[in-house]
């Protein structure tokens, strides 16, 4: 394994520091002033995916040293690794094979000398079979009304993935059935979700790989009691209840009949699994044979990651470019400003993916990183957000990074409308790179005493992504562009991009804590378990809450 220090002293990594001393005084504006064909340099297609890279503070001899650290880091190596079913999850002992859900019929993905394909197959007519049974109308609840209302309780990637897919494809969802996604372990998520439905017609999809998640557990009881209030007899769950989970004893303690249970495998990461029966809500939205065009877009962009150049490898380069502008550039944050309704839980699904998968402090070995990790992701829809943060954008103190993603094609008529979309997605974009000067808003005539206020220093990086249109298709496509870029941060940070031991630590904090909270008032004061803060926290909470 590559330790802390060795990553330090790759050839690579010292060139690039040397480099971005020469070139760090650039603007983006100079930059392509310097290269008539930087816009044709920094782009490439990718299927349905577009990606300009230009508006980065950074030349072509940036990237090829990119591309050279990747190389000295092992990415190729690791790359392959992950597709063969290597254990690259070496702190869990997992292999990591999301690659292989999405897999062709015909092909083959071994992991301990068994083929999985035939199992994947399994499971996706499993899900196809019960897809087409209720969006033809033919399965009914306990008392024979036809199943309508389909809930998936989850939470982490068992609710990110499939709301934001949901979300994503809303389009082409069929609207005669109603989708509601509960997380929150705040009740008021479940009552909210649910006060407006019938029982009889309900169907709750409690996504757990372990079935032992504190937050989908509660809300599954609270789903059972709620049935069973209308229902009265406890035989009806089996009709109203789908697990998709790895624990079968879990599953069926809880009362679901097992042969309604769809299997996720332990090589499948929470925040990796849309394309698994965590998907079940998202195929019974779309239909089977559009769930399988988002499974086709997952591959093609698996398959070009593989297998395409280094220089003209779209996630590849993403990461690369992610890493520049997070490790030399300082921008420790990247606003992810989707040009499109649709896509509103996009950044929320990308906040998961890379900050639990690239969160971390220490090397694949345990020495603590002296370099940034994971930026912090967030954002909102435009034009919402231009009224919101992007005045932070353009004029804060912090450098953030920007992905602009757009479509070319709308899925409505309205096509003036989504002109003035994309000019704001387009002009946005141009604004941060090259900003406005102080002589540029005098000639504007702009009123001398508010010039210095107006002034956009500009030169802030960003990248944007266009998609013909927003299909199932180029949906899976972007899903796995931004997977493998945050997989290739992982291997050059030298981190295991696929556990997440912070999020187990907490949670286990707040086990004991519950059984603290829920023990009589007059229990002994744990003083010796907790800071002064938290007990009078603690007692604070307990004195209103039972007063």
């Amino acid at each position: 394994m590559l330790s802390q220090r060795s990553l330090n002293r790759r050839t690579a990594l010292q060139a690039l520091k040397a480099h971005y001393r020469q070139i760090r005084h650039s603007t983006i504006s100079e930059l392509f002033s310097e290269d008539a064909r930087r816009a044709e340099h920094m782009s490439l297609t990718m299927g349905e995916l577009y990606l300009d890279y230009s508006k980065n503070r950074l030349t072509r001899e940036t990237v090829d040293l990119l591309v050279v650290l990747a190389k000295e880091c092992g990415l190729p190596e690791k790359t392959l690794a992950m597709f063969a079913g290597k254990k690259i999850n070496f702190s869990e002992h997992r292999a990591v094979l999301h690659t292989a859900l999405r897999m062709p019929v015909g092909g083959s993905v071994y992991l301990d000398q068994k083929n999985l394909m035939p199992e994947i197959q399994q499971g996706l007519t499993q899900m196809r079979i019960l897809s087409d049974q209720i969006r033809g109308g033919h399965m009914a609840g306990y008392t024979g009304r036809r199943i309508r209302n389909i809930i998936n309780i989850g939470i982490g990637g068992s609710d990110l993935g499939p709301v934001m897919a949901f979300e994503a494809l809303r389009f082409y969802s069929d609207r005669a059935l109603c989708f509601r996604f509960i997380s929150n372990i705040d009740s008021s998520d479940f009552i909210e979700s649910t006060r407006d439905l019938n029982p009889e017609e309900c169907l709750f999809i409690v996504c757990s790989k372990s079935f032992t998640t504190t937050e989908t557990l509660s809300n599954a009881y609270l789903a059972k009691n709620w049935l069973l209030e209308k229902l009265i007899h406890p035989e009806a769950i089996a009709q109203h209840f789908i697990g998709v989970s790895g624990n079968e004893h879990g599953v069926a303690d809880f009362g679901i009949d097992i042969s309604k249970m769809f299997v996720i495998w332990d090589w499948v990461g929470g925040r990796y699994s849309i394309d698994s029966a965590v998907g079940l809500s998202t195929m019974i939205a779309i239909g089977a044979e559009r769930f399988s065009e988002l499974l086709s877009g997952l591959h093609e962009m698996d398959a070009h990651f593989l297998h395409a150049p280094m220089a003209q490898n779209m996630p590849l380069l993403l990461g690369l470019v992610a890493i520049w502008n997070n490790n030399f550039l300082k921008a420790t944050s990247t606003a992810v400003l989707p040009y499109s309704y649709y896509l509103k839980r996009f950044p929320a699904y990308l906040q998961q993916l890379s900050m639990e998968s690239n969160g971390k402090h220490v090397d694949v070995n345990g020495k603590t990183l002296k370099i940034s990790t994971s930026p912090v992701y967030w954002g909102e829809p435009g034009t919402n957000g231009q009224h919101s943060f992007y005045q932070f954008l353009h004029q804060g103190t912090a450098l953030v990074a920007t992905d602009f993603i757009g479509f070319c094609k709308p899925l409505h008529e309205h096509i003036t409308q989504h002109n003035i979309l994309m000019a704001n997605c387009f002009a946005q974009s141009e604004a941060l790179a090259y900003g406005c000067s102080a002589q540029q808003l005098r000639e504007a005539h702009v009123p001398e005493d508010v010039v210095l206020h107006q002034v956009c220093d500009g030169n802030r990086p960003g990248n944007t992504i266009l998609a013909k249109s927003l299909t199932p298709r180029s949906l899976g496509q972007l899903i796995a562009l931004y997977e493998h870029s945050v997989f290739t941060q992982g291997v050059i940070w030298n981190i295991n991009s696929f556990d997440q031991w912070g999020v187990e630590s907490g949670k286990k904090m707040a086990k004991n804590m519950t059984q603290e909270l829920q023990e009589s008032p007059d229990r002994p004061d744990p003083e010796s378990l907790h800071d002064g803060s938290t007990r009078k926290l603690m007692k604070y909470y307990v004195a209103h809450r039972d007063g």
